[in-house]
């Protein structure tokens, strides 16, 4: 049975930083590419990181562009995103998932707030 579990997140002041975890079961990960997703309140579900399978390549939206790092460890089927310089605007539900999707974790709730 498919399992993803995301942990790491919490209450931070803007221009801190946290580092998210999404720790993978059921699957093979060095098969897949992994992104990490946001939903803030009220709206859609967004793409804010993509890695490649084997780590080589990856991509952020504009938005967290600089700030935050999409790494992975296939060995211990986790997949991790660094975000540093958090705003206010971070703020959301984070969740990971492969290309193809697999049924959503709950995910882990990131709160920038002074």
């Amino acid at each position: 049975q498919v399992q993803l579990v995301e942990s790491g997140g919490g209450l931070v002041q803007p221009g801190g930083s946290l580092r998210l975890s999404c720790v993978a079961s059921g699957f093979t990960l060095s098969r897949y590419v992994m992104k990490w997703y946001r939903q803030a309140p009220g709206k859609e579900r967004e793409v804010v990181a993509r890695i490649g399978s084997a780590g080589g390549s990856t991509n952020y939206a504009a938005s967290v562009q600089g700030r935050f790092t999409i790494s992975r460890d296939n060995a211990k089927n986790t997949v991790y995103l660094q975000m540093n310089s958090l705003k206010p605007e971070d703020t959301a539900v984070y969740y990971c998932n492969a290309v193809p999707p697999f049924s959503w974790g709950q995910g882990t709730q990131v709160t920038v707030s002074s």
